[in-house]
């Protein structure tokens, strides 16, 4: 079979890291079967559409990407969050071929079958064994687990993607090693709750080379921070088990870098949104997280506007802020959400006041980045290039995660590459980002 002939696909991939790694896992079974990638839907025989259902906002970006692959080609194949719940696809869109939830890998895959029927040449349609990767080829995200045993009362998530289930730590770290093995320079660790992985499995253990390794959060932080490669956890929920990894962030064997979200700090609000994770010691916690490893960045989410939400409340929120010093800092303005709890809630709260809230909240924050960014001028730091120009090139230190935080523009007397991890003299910073010139190779 000529490349010519060869069926092809275009694949809109929206949401969280956890469904892009759904598309890869999809996209890398279908091109061992022989189909190609299209570029443009109008080029391809069928679209496949990956929704997000977790917000409304993220439901018509869904339905939006769906009516655009169906008035430019046609044939499309709809899977994800949304798909979960597909009456809404469904009555905008009656001729959708097919419609499946998330992870539904088979599923999707049976419905490519049905609509273009492939033509596999094993001798030619060759797939890496780390699989096709959506993301740049120096970083990838590392899926644990999928679905969540909390019921937080905004989230569906649970609803959408069912309970815990944890990868045997084997597995996990066998993809981990093909995705080094392939040039990936940092592994970037997701789920829907990190801590709590193996939980379901009861941390049993299975056996990688010479040793038997526990399902649990600390085991495999370990091994992960021997195979070479950056190493950043995110969705971090702060059980008091989490306090153990922040000894491997100290010794350089993760980074020292944690993404918890904690979505609020008023006792009342974090009550009414049934959030896990006691966090009345939160400030006691990070304040002896950072004496251990004084280099460890904090990221996390902020919801503001959550019904009964009072003056005192986001106050209290605000000075949390101060005292914490979050380095990033990602905030959102309560949504309800079809299906959760808390749309029943009482006091919720107008529109306006939710954006007042929301934008003193980036001004706070924006001062906090701003006053910790300058603490780093006139250190050395490592950066891992992303993207090189004519003159200037964008990177991350260890305290950026790709797309969600901070940049580091670099001058260098040498050419970069996307992927090449220099030692980089930070020389000026603004509000979010930070100016260097690369000191060492």
């Amino acid at each position: 079979m000529s490349q010519a002939t060869a069926p092809k696909i275009s694949f809109v991939s929206l949401g969280c890291p956890k469904a892009l790694v759904d598309s890869e896992r999809i996209i890398t079974r279908l091109r061992a079967e022989g189909y190609e990638l299209a570029r443009k839907h109008d080029g391809a025989d069928v679209v496949i559409v990956n929704t997000c259902g977790f917000l409304d906002s993220a439901k018509q970006e869904s339905l939006s990407a769906i009516g655009a692959a169906m008035a430019e080609n046609g044939k499309v194949i709809v899977t994800g969050c949304m798909g979960a719940e597909p009456e809404a696809i469904e009555q905008a869109y009656p001729g959708v071929l097919s419609i499946t939830g998330p992870q539904a890998y088979e599923s999707v895959v049976e419905a490519v079958h049905r609509a273009l029927p492939s033509a596999h040449d094993p001798l030619l349609d060759l797939v890496p064994p780390q699989g096709i990767k959506l993301t740049p080829r120096h970083y990838a995200y590392l899926k644990i687990s999928e679905g969540c045993n909390n019921r937080c009362s905004f989230c569906i998530i649970p609803k959408l993607r069912g309970d815990l289930v944890s990868r045997p730590a084997a597995d996990v770290l066998r993809e981990a090693e093909r995705l080094v093995a392939a040039g990936v320079k940092e592994l970037l660790v997701i789920s829907q709750d990190t801590s709590a992985y193996g939980l379901d499995l009861k941390y049993a253990e299975s056996p990688w080379k010479d040793r038997s390794v526990r399902a649990k959060f600390i085991d495999l932080a370990k091994e992960l921070g021997e195979l070479g490669a950056w190493v950043r956890l995110h969705y971090v929920y702060p059980y008091p088990h989490v306090d153990e990894v922040i000894g491997l962030m100290a010794d350089g064997k993760v980074l020292p870098y944690l993404d918890i979200p904690f979505q609020h700090a008023s006792p009342n609000v974090l009550k009414a949104m049934r959030r896990p994770a006691a966090q009345d010691k939160t400030l006691d916690r990070i304040k002896a997280w950072r004496t251990q490893c004084p280099d460890l960045a904090l990221r996390s989410t902020f919801i503001v506007g959550f019904p009964g939400e009072t003056e005192a409340d986001f106050n209290y929120l605000l000075d949390w802020l101060d005292e914490a010093e979050i380095d990033r800092l990602g905030c959102f303005k309560y949504e309800p959400v079809a299906g959760a709890t808390s749309n029943a809630l009482p006091d919720q709260i107008p529109d306006e006041i939710k954006q007042e809230r929301w934008n003193a909240l980036m001004a706070r924050q924006q001062k906090i980045s701003s006053r910790k960014l300058k603490r780093k001028v006139g250190t050395r730091q490592q950066i891992i290039i992303d993207e090189v120009g004519p003159t200037v090139a964008k990177g991350r230190s260890k305290a950026d995660a790709p797309e969600i935080d901070g940049t580091v523009y670099l001058s260098s007397r040498r050419p970069l590459r996307v992927g090449e991890i220099v030692t980089a003299k930070i020389e000026r910073a603004d509000e979010y980002d930070l100016h260097g010139t690369v000191a060492g190779f």
